[in-house]
């Protein structure tokens, strides 16, 4: 099976594509936002990350669970006061997956920028 004339032909010692490297628990968009959000607070709290994510409680719980099944992060639950309260964390493991996932996407940016000249952006 062969490409486009200017597609090289497949290097068995050639790294494979970067986008074959992207996790898809953390790619997906809400949950790389949770991980990312996490990552900068070290702490957040459930209804913090609802609000900047203009997420519903329900849809952030599913997201949250996925994580925390994968490891990525922790949830605690507790008080504040008399209102209870969730707070999120993430683990060494989020952390490391979120490094790899930017790395990644860092690999996938520098591809298209190096690529990309004024002759592909123009219309034909």
């Amino acid at each position: 099976m062969t490409g486009p004339a200017d597609t090289p032909e497949p290097d068995e010692t050639e790294s494979p594509h970067p986008v074959t490297g992207l996790d898809d628990v953390v790619h997906q968009r809400v949950r790389l936002g949770i991980l990312t959000i996490a990552h900068e607070a070290r702490r957040v709290e459930f209804g913090y990350l609802r609000t900047q994510l203009k997420l519903t409680a329900g849809n952030l719980s599913q997201h949250l669970s996925v994580l925390e099944n994968a490891g990525l992060v922790q949830v605690e639950k507790g008080y504040a006061g008399r209102r209870g309260r969730t707070w999120i964390t993430l683990t060494a493991a989020g952390n490391t997956a979120l490094a790899e996932e930017i790395g990644r996407l860092k690999l996938l940016i520098a591809r298209v920028e190096t690529t990309d000249t004024p002759e592909d952006r123009s219309p034909h």
